[in-house]
């Protein structure tokens, strides 16, 4: 494989990699705006409430930030073998 196609590969891996991140960061803002909504919602006086929904969305967000900063190391592995 030559030094060109294999810059071609790590480059098509990093604008993947962008995108995926960019899709993650979404999904998170998504999720972010549901748990305030939720929470505008609730009426702990009239037994109205989303914890469960709640728990469960910021769980999510917890994954994807995971999901986000493994990609990045990615990306800084990559990067740094240009």
């Amino acid at each position: 494989m030559t030094s060109q196609s294999v810059n071609e590969s790590e480059s098509q891996q990093i604008e993947t990699i962008e995108k995926e991140i960019g899709r993650f960061k979404a999904e998170q803002a998504e999720a972010q705006a549901k748990v305030k909504e939720l929470l505008q919602r609730e009426d702990p006086a009239r037994g109205i409430t989303f914890h469960e929904d709640i728990f469960r969305l910021q769980q999510d967000n917890l994954r994807l930030d995971t999901e986000i900063q493994i990609l990045k190391v990615k990306l800084r592995r990559l990067a740094s073998t240009w």
